[in-house]
Parts: structure tokens; sequence; C-alpha cells
């Protein structure tokens, strides 16, 4: 349940080009001249669709099993250990006043530590997630 490596659906358009849906996040949808175009756009489309989640405090969508040979689409690793952090204070179901109170944060510096936007330092991304009781793993796979 931790992954965040999304399945992919990649359809062909008459007129030309690759649309790229993801079946656990329907607001993501992109589309690009060819495949690897269209994957690489991808990520920014789920970023997006992923941060509207995070805005409204919704639960993130849980990634299903990709299908044996269907492509997968991940945020970047500074996204994914944020949307990590996220994931786990509602599993916990803490507020970022809570979790500002634990890190001794503004709320604006919590606001910044989940909005995808905005280039965190990793040792804060670290540090929130200690005070959630958990760490992050960095791993070259």
């Amino acid at each position: 349940m931790d992954g965040f490596d999304y399945p992919v659906r990649l359809a062909r358009q008459a007129e030309g080009g690759i649309v790229v849906t993801f079946p656990d996040v329907p607001e993501a949808i992109t589309q690009g001249e060819d495949e690897d175009e269209a994957l690489l756009v991808a990520v920014d489309a789920l970023e997006t669709a992923l941060s509207f989640y995070v805005e409204a405090r919704r639960a993130l969508p849980a990634a299903s099993p990709a299908r044996k040979g269907q492509r997968t689409v991940r945020p970047s690793a500074l996204e994914c250990a944020k949307l990590g952090v996220y994931r786990a204070m509602m599993d916990q179901g803490i507020k970022k006043a809570e979790l500002a109170r634990r890190l001794g944060w503004h709320m604006p510096q919590i606001d910044r530590l989940f909005d995808l936007r905005h280039a965190s330092r990793l040792d804060q991304i670290e540090a929130a997630a200690r005070a959630l009781g958990k760490h992050i793993e960095v791993r070259v796979a």
C-alpha cells in the first residue's frame, strides 16, 4: 500500500498521438505524440491530480496492481516522499495543525511541505516522517 506506481492505459488516437489515463486516478489524463512523450508528461498529470487530493485533504487513491505488461507511472522521488508523509498523516488521523505542533513549525511551512510544486528539502520531509513515527527510505533500483 505504500507504493505510488499507478497503472496507466495508453490509447492510440486516430488523429495521432497517445492518450494516457489512470484507472485509479480519474482526474489524471494527458497525451503525447508517442509513447515515450506520453509517459513523460503523464508524470506531471499524475502529480497534478494527486495534488488535488492533498489540497482537498482527501485520502490518496491506492494504486492497483499493474496487469502483466501494463505500464506504470509514479511521481518524482521528492513528491513520493511528500505523498508518503501525507498518507501517513491521513492514516493516523492527524491534522496539519497537529503536525505543525509536533514539529514546532508554522502552518505555512506545513502547507509548503505538502505542496507538490514546492521544492521542499529532504531533511524537512524526514523530520515530518519522524514526527509521525515513520522514516524515509531512498534507494536506487
